[in-house]
């Protein structure tokens, strides 16, 4: 096994969950694997198959790039520095986890910050 891959993969996988406001089992749960597993994943002690790393990137909302960390590294600290996509992505995820009058609040909320 690569660790130093599967330690890169593990990180970012862990910076994206965090940002979507999930727990690693809500991870877990959308790919379809147990807790443990996820977890092993993300501390890095064990690489994904294809498979799994794609449906990675699709629960993450990440690329694949970003995932195997290919992307560009000021890119990301230019995202993060401006409250760019992973801000976006953690907002996302807990507008998703709301009912209509939580959302109706939040729309609100806002529409008053942007004035």
């Amino acid at each position: 096994m690569n660790e130093e891959l599967a330690t890169r993969i593990g990180s970012a996988a862990r910076e994206a969950r965090t940002q979507l406001g999930l727990t690693q089992a809500e991870v877990a749960e959308k790919l379809g694997l147990a807790h443990m597993v996820y977890s092993r994943l993300e501390r890095g002690k064990m690489l994904p198959s294809v498979q799994t790393l794609l449906r990675m990137c699709a629960v993450l909302r990440i690329g694949s790039d970003a995932l195997l960390g290919l992307a560009d590294a000021e890119e990301g600290r230019e995202a993060r520095g401006s409250g760019g996509a992973p801000r976006l992505r953690q907002l996302t995820g807990l507008a998703r986890k709301m009912d209509d009058e939580q959302l109706d609040a939040l729309v609100k909320v806002a529409q008053v910050l942007l004035r």
